[in-house]
């Protein structure tokens, strides 16, 4: 597909290629809707098979972003950057001091973020040439609390839904990760009284939940087949495909990883089998809200509390979902697409 086509095809604004030759930098910004505000979205440093693929996953990732500030509640739009790792770049200050320039040659239309494969130092990189970034080093601080909490919150608005209260005490949640989420996530429905199993690719981070939230721990494939009420994936993406669909023994599917569905058919699969899906750019969205808050100067405890706005988001979401007979995966779509319509459709008054 020719590249204006892929812009066109979910209607992004603004594509930009960057390259700078003295430090071996390649990138790519893109810019998916800026309805609601600047488009604010991470950079991700990452080994591509081609250009192509970067640029189908840039346009991808910004595009999700989007949607996660509209459903959200934010005065952000969606973009996403990419460093191509694979073009003969070393010195990681030379690189991203270049991508700076480029991110503050857009003037605040886009914000950058840490992402996969970028730590807080590059962004300290990145801060020495644009203001245009969040995320950094004794400003925010670690988003994991925040995201964790606002997967817990909408835990409990599915189990409202689900199981008509939204107390998890007693109810068994098979937590897929330890990390820094799945961690943070454990101790809240430990606190309230959840069972847990836990699996992780770490033994390390594996023991240290099991150690402090007595918690069950299984296989890496062991954990699609556990009898529970949630299942909350916290790792990796694409976990709900073909394949685990058809082991799955829960209600819920409610965690805070990334593009969780491997296709969005699988969340028409999820709903043929009676399973409430959670959204992931929904229940996710704790993060994106851990940075708008430097931007917004927010206290820690605020972006905690718009985080726990999530539940109300939910309940929405469901009831739309129900109301107009979608997957909910759909009606999160739907959800965004109103707010930034309803906004698009405001008269602009001279000033």
């Amino acid at each position: 597909m020719e590249i204006f086509e892929l812009l066109a095809l979910h209607d992004h604004e603004q594509l930009i290629f960057c390259h700078e030759p003295s430090s071996g930098y390649s990138g790519l910004i893109a810019i998916h809707n800026t309805t609601l505000g600047p488009a604010l979205g991470g950079t991700r440093y990452w080994h591509y098979k081609s250009e192509q693929d970067a640029i189908i996953d840039v346009l991808r990732l910004a595009r999700a972003m989007t949607y996660k500030a509209a459903v959200a509640g934010l005065s952000l739009g969606g973009g996403k950057a990419v460093v191509l790792a694979d073009h003969g770049a070393h010195d990681r200050e030379a690189v991203f001091r270049a991508h700076g320039r480029f991110v503050e040659s857009l003037k605040g239309r886009y914000i950058t973020a840490e992402d996969v494969g970028t730590s807080p130092a590059d962004m300290d990189y990145i801060h020495l040439e644009t203001n245009h970034v969040v995320g950094l080093q004794g400003r925010s601080g670690d988003p994991s609390p925040v995201t964790s909490y606002g997967v817990y919150c909408g835990m409990k608005a599915a189990a409202k839904v689900a199981f008509g209260s939204d107390s998890l005490a007693g109810k068994a949640v098979a937590v897929q990760g330890c990390g820094h989420v799945g961690y943070h996530l454990c101790r809240f429905l430990h606190e309230e009284g959840a069972r847990l199993v836990v699996t992780d690719i770490d033994t390390e981070k594996v023991k240290r939940v099991v150690d402090d939230f007595r918690a069950r721990a299984v296989g890496l494939d062991e954990i699609y087949g556990v009898q529970a009420e949630v299942f909350a994936p916290c790792a990796l993406g694409a976990v709900i495909n073909d394949t685990t669909i058809k082991q799955l023994k829960v209600k819920i599917v409610a965690g805070g990883a990334n593009n969780q569905l491997a296709e969005e058919r699988h969340g028409d699969m999820l709903e043929e089998k009676g399973i409430l899906y959670a959204p992931d750019y929904v229940i996710n969205a704790g993060g994106l809200i851990n940075v708008n808050s430097e931007l917004e100067g927010w206290t820690a405890e605020r972006a905690q509390r718009k985080a726990g706005e999530i539940y109300d988001t939910l309940l929405r979401l469901f009831a739309l979902a129900k109301e107009e007979g979608l997957p909910t995966y759909r009606a999160a779509d739907r959800l965004a697409e109103r707010r930034i319509e309803s906004v698009a459709k405001l008269k602009r008054t001279w000033v």
